[in-house]
């Protein structure tokens, strides 16, 4: 099952609210929960996202709704991906980073460089692909292809040098409506769905890009590719950022990290652990930093470990350290404000 990050729908509710309606009803309708408006790195299935918007732009008569929601997004859409970006070297550099690394916000999508499909001197193509299956659906294609020119326009400037966009599939919206986003001619029916940029862009230099920010964001990166080395450290990262929002299912976390549940399992075996005892380790460690160097109140400590109740915190504690969340908290020191 294909999945994007949530924040693939960033911004969806205000457009929604501007054209006069309650983004909630869609989302329910497209077999999505509520939380995906406020929470970027929830795991979305790929299909219920693509059934979301061409479900509101149906229903608000918005043919251009999937270009109106690439507009709205910026590079911190893609997560820990954008701040490689943000820092990379060249436009190559990111372009690397993009092929290497994207799978972590979708492991569906792709962007990779092909040669000019006209084999104009000069001119290279940044495919777009996605969707494997069926029709393309169209408003998720606008979304996607048009946030590339987008994270493009943040990262060289709006006059990057585009020289046409090609879409595999019919417009939804006024072909007037393409060109004026792109600005640029757009062809539709292409064989694949692609921008032709020049390939000066590769060599051209990032602006305001930090080596140091560059290194400390692809170390990070490693941490959570599928083939990495450390599992388990690739777990915790995950079920770090999903405990506030409560019970952390493996499935879930599994689809975070590309893998099949019992693929995860398989090789937590191999590694002589389990996925309980990571989630429980990482809830023990962050209880301890919680309770002596936060003045956090125990509820909102209950609430940041993903416990459903604070009794079940205190249950918690005893067994970690034989003693309840008020006596671990009495060997603090100076504690500094929440």
């Amino acid at each position: 099952m294909a999945t994007v990050r949530a924040a693939g729908i960033r911004g969806f509710a205000e457009v929604v609210r501007e054209l006069g309606a309650d983004p909630e009803p869609m989302v329910r309708a497209a077999g999505l929960d509520l939380a995906v408006l406020d929470h970027d790195d929830l795991p979305i299935e790929q299909s219920r996202l693509a059934a979301l918007l061409q479900l509101a732009a149906d229903g608000l008569d918005c043919p251009d709704l999937g270009l109106r929601l690439a507009a709205r997004h910026g590079l911190d859409t893609l997560g820990p991906l954008a701040v490689m970006l943000a820092n990379s070297r060249t436009g190559a550099d990111a372009l690397a980073a993009t092929e290497r690394y994207l799978t972590l916000h979708s492991d569906a999508l792709r962007v990779d460089r092909a040669a000019d499909p006209d084999g104009a001197p000069g001119v290279i193509a940044l495919r777009y692909r996605g969707h494997p299956q069926g029709p393309p659906p169209v408003q998720a294609m606008d979304a996607g292809i048009g946030f590339l020119h987008r994270a493009l326009c943040l990262l060289f400037g709006d006059g990057y040098g585009l020289v046409e966009v090609r879409l595999s599939y019919q417009p939804a919206a006024d072909p007037e409506c393409y060109r004026r986003f792109y600005r640029a001619p757009v062809r539709f029916g292409a064989p694949e769905s692609l921008l032709r940029v020049p390939e000066r862009l590769l060599a051209l230099p990032v602006a305001g890009a930090h080596e140091d920010l560059r290194e400390r964001a692809e170390a990070y990166l490693r941490t959570l590719l599928p083939d990495a080395d450390d599992m388990a450290g690739r777990i915790r990262t995950v079920v770090d950022g999903m405990l506030v929002f409560g019970a952390v299912p493996m499935d879930a976390v599994a689809r975070a990290l590309a893998l099949h549940p019992r693929t995860l399992q398989r090789r937590l075996a191999d590694r002589g652990t389990t996925f309980a005892r990571i989630v429980d380790d990482l809830r023990r460690d962050r209880a301890r930093h919680y309770l002596t160097a936060t003045t956090l109140p125990f509820a909102a400590v209950s609430a940041r470990l993903g416990f459903a109740e604070q009794a079940t915190f205190s249950r918690a504690c005893h067994r970690w350290w034989g003693v309840p969340p008020r006596r671990v908290r009495a060997t603090r020191r100076a504690l500094p404000a929440p």
